[in-house]
């Protein structure tokens, strides 16, 4: 049996077991996916055609995988403009594994659930342990050590008695005369040196400039006087 489905805009014809790539559809992978859309349905020589659609016909199917298709490149240009893009896609899509094709409006068998064994009872959890026997009782306190008395302080010795001062020297010697303090120097008186300002000496005089001379005027010479002419004989 096979059937004619369409789904995302196409159509595609399939029969059991077959894994096609459709548009993207928002299922998980491992989901159940009923496609009601269906154009044809045949089987041998027989074949229903709908009008536009089968009544009662769905097909069953169930996600394999999301992938994406091959890639294309998109190139644009606009001749004399210098205008170039190119661009690559890849279509996202949906891989499918076709499991019955069904008509007369049968719904498809639910999957039934593996069955997962249930984890084992625990045991039952093992009694505490005894509790500890009571700490046996601590040493005895020793009684506590009477204070020891502290022995008397030493008595200072008696210090010896001084001996007397050496008997008074004899007294032929004169008593020494006291000296005579020196006489007190008298301090230099201080002589204040008053810093005498320094004599300023003369400008030197800048000799007075010479005036030019004044150019006295050129005599003229008088002219030479011309002989007079001779005036020629007659």
């Amino acid at each position: 049996m096979y059937a004619v489905i369409k789904t995302g805009g196409k159509q595609y014809k399939v029969a059991k077991d077959d894994v096609i790539a459709v548009e993207k559809l928002d299922a998980a992978n491992g989901a159940s996916v009923e496609l009601t859309e269906v154009l044809l349905v045949g089987n041998g020589k027989d074949q229903t055609t709908g009008t536009p659609l089968v009544d009662g016909a769905t097909v069953a199917a169930e996600v394999v995988t999301q992938t994406r298709g091959k890639k294309i490149l998109v190139f644009k240009k606009k001749r004399r403009k210098d205008y170039r893009r190119t661009r690559g896609h890849r279509q996202l899509v949906t891989m499918l594994r076709i499991t019955d094709i069904l008509t007369d409006g049968k719904k498809p068998a639910k999957k039934a659930a593996a069955a997962t064994p249930k984890a084992e009872a625990k045991p039952a959890a093992m009694p505490k342990a005894e509790a500890k026997p009571a700490a046996a009782p601590k040493a005895e306190t020793k009684p506590a050590a009477a204070p020891k008395a502290k022995p008397a302080a030493p008595k200072p010795k008696a210090k010896p008695a001084p001996k007397a001062k050496a008997e008074a020297k004899p007294a032929d010697k004169a008593p020494a005369k006291p000296k005579a303090k020196p006489a007190a120097k008298k301090p230099a008186a201080k002589t204040e040196t008053k810093a005498k300002p320094a004599t300023k000496k003369p400008a030197a005089k800048k000799p007075a400039a010479k005036k030019p001379a004044a150019k006295k005027p050129a005599t003229k010479k008088p002219a030479a006087k011309k002989p007079a002419a001779k005036k020629p004989k007659e």
